[in-house]
């Protein structure tokens, strides 16, 4: 799919035609030092036939705040419609950018005006459906009390089909991911688990991956143990995996699993309060003593942005579920990241680095189900809606002369990988893998979330001389889910190393024999090839020379074929 761009920059999804409605956001500036890649979802067929198997649920924005150097990104994945995703990405950017930030806010203010923000969409947000839930309700009240859903369907189906619509109307939920930028630092808040990932270049050019969000699932315990303590039996709920229609233990939206319709007093009024809806609703969730599934953000900030930040990438699950699930890569994080940086060196704008990782990871997972094991083929039989934001800070973008989102090439391959070296040759590079505990967080105020949750994914130090990302030889390690029991992708982070020599576009200049000046050092592997004794250089020789194709064949003499053995 082609990279996608809306005109206006603002609340992003695939255009389709005549479908794009008007929005304040549309006036926001957008963020020119971003970019964003699109799919859709897609369900596979053994014929290699593809279909959507629903709408388009994912939303984006990336805006500049007007007059000054703070900019604000959010990446929502809709479930059950795109209604709540929709509306998210319109009402976030008016609880952020209407006033509540000053000049004189500390770190902490703003980390609670994320949050609070939050909480704050999601009530406007089931304030503007009261006016169905109550049309609902007064049809509901006029079928005959007890009666099964079968009968109802069966005696009063235009009835049935009317609540069928207006059912539809306040369905859905959506999981959220914000990073704002204000006064040169970064905040992030999440729910569910759209993910959020920091990269930085150190000083020795290692590239650090860290996920700045929390992966709000039933495979993270600590939120497993939260909804514990409400008295709900967790083993049947894993068992299950799912909470009500989505895996996400918080949300926003989504009222099935929360306390369902607000306005008691109007229910009481009707004279039942029983058709309230809500996760009371729902067995598994019966036994709760408050709303299970809540919209309390992680927030986490402010870190201070300088010359080592390289990028951001803000990403739907429907990614890193396809790339891990193709792949089957306990690192995704690190993967996604380091092929972010790999379309860096061959794009010339950051939308198109967005989508040909997006196309990239789409190919590979369609692949993986049309030749892979049985076992490959049942996890990849169809993905979700996938969303990617990039923003850039100071990596180097090959390809770009003066703006980074200038008119460029948009290339969706890469190139192929160099051949190998023979192995007994003792050259560089060499590739050494680590494991330290890095601290990349710090406990944010204003957040329900327990203090040990925060605690810090491990990093997985990767270093090589190679000088294309895309080289790197794959490995598999297994970490631990920062401050959790299980192993899972959730906590995955790591650091990758590409020497900025490769990104370089300098000029070349020719001497006065007509050449130019060498951009590879052979020292080293002459220096190696002096040092080979001759039995080495003979095995070399006899490895690297030309061979036939063809064995030779030694003929028998006639006088050996027709003279029988001596007596």
């Amino acid at each position: 799919m082609a990279a996608t761009r809306l005109a206006n920059g603002s609340v992003g999804s695939p255009p389709r035609l005549g479908s794009h409605a008007l929005s304040w956001t549309d006036d926001l500036p957008v963020c020119q030092l971003s970019g964003v890649g699109f799919s859709t979802n897609q369900l596979y067929r053994e014929d290699g036939f593809r279909q959507e198997e629903h709408e388009f649920e994912d939303r984006s924005f990336h805006f500049r705040l007007l007059d000054t150097e703070s900019f604000l990104y959010g990446v929502f994945d809709g479930h059950d419609g795109s209604r709540v995703a929709n509306f998210a990405a319109q009402r976030m950017p008016a609880e952020l950018l209407l006033g509540q930030l000053n000049n004189n806010n500390t770190d902490e203010e703003i980390k609670e005006i994320l949050y609070q923000a939050f909480i704050a969409v999601e009530k406007s947000f089931f304030e503007s459906i009261d006016h169905i839930f109550a049309e609902k309700t007064t049809i509901q009240l006029q079928l005959p009390e007890g009666i099964s859903h079968y009968e109802a369907c069966k005696q009063y189906p235009d009835t049935m089909k009317q609540l069928d619509n207006l059912e539809k109307e306040i369905s859905g939920g959506t999981t959220a991911t914000v990073s704002l930028i204000y006064k040169n630092k970064l905040f992030v808040a999440n729910v569910g688990d759209t993910r959020a990932l920091l990269c930085i270049t150190d000083q020795e050019g290692m590239l650090r991956v860290m996920q700045l969000s929390v992966d709000h699932s039933l495979v993270n315990e600590e939120e497993c143990n939260r909804m514990a303590l409400l008295g709900l039996d967790m083993e049947k709920l894993k068992q299950h995996r799912l909470i009500g229609s989505s895996d996400s233990t918080r949300c926003l939206g989504d009222y099935h699993v929360k306390g369902g319709y607000k306005d008691i007093d109007l229910l009481l009024c009707l004279g039942d309060y029983h058709v309230k809806g809500g996760y009371k609703d729902i067995d598994l969730l019966l036994d709760a003593s408050r709303e299970p599934v809540i919209a309390d953000p992680y927030v986490h900030g402010g870190i201070p942005l300088d010359k080592s930040s390289s990028f951001l990438i803000i990403m739907s699950d429907g990614l890193y579920q396809a790339l891990q699930d193709a792949i089957q890569c306990d690192r995704v994080n690190v993967e996604v990241a380091r092929m972010v940086a790999a379309e860096f060196s061959i794009q010339g704008t950051l939308h198109g680095v967005a989508q040909a990782v997006v196309d990239k990871v789409v190919r590979m997972h369609h692949d993986a189900y049309m030749t892979g094991t049985p076992e490959i083929k049942s996890l990849c039989k169809k993905r979700g809606d996938i969303t990617l934001l990039v923003r850039n800070f100071n990596y180097p973008l090959a390809n770009a002369i003066n703006s980074p989102n200038r008119t460029g090439p948009y290339n969706p391959l890469s190139p192929p990988t160099p051949a190998r070296i023979p192995s007994h040759l003792p050259l560089t590079p060499s590739i050494s893998i680590e494991l330290s505990d890095h601290s990349s967080s710090q406990s944010p105020a204003g957040t329900p979330t327990p203090t040990k949750q925060r605690s810090p994914p491990r990093d997985i130090m990767l270093t090589t001389t190679s000088t294309l990302a895309s080289t790197l030889p794959d490995s598999t390690l297994n970490t631990s889910n920062g401050g959790t029991s299980t192993e899972s992708s959730t906590q995955s982070s790591g650091d990758t190393r590409f020497p900025s020599r490769f990104y370089q576009c300098a000029k070349l200049e020719l001497d006065e024999d007509g050449k130019i000046e060498p951009y590879v050092d052979f020292s080293d592997f002459y220096k190696a090839i002096a040092e080979l004794t001759e039995a080495q250089r003979e095995t070399l020789n006899a490895e690297t020379n030309p061979k036939s194709g063809y064995e030779t064949i030694t003929e028998e003499s006639e006088t050996s074929l027709t003279s029988g053995p001596e007596n």
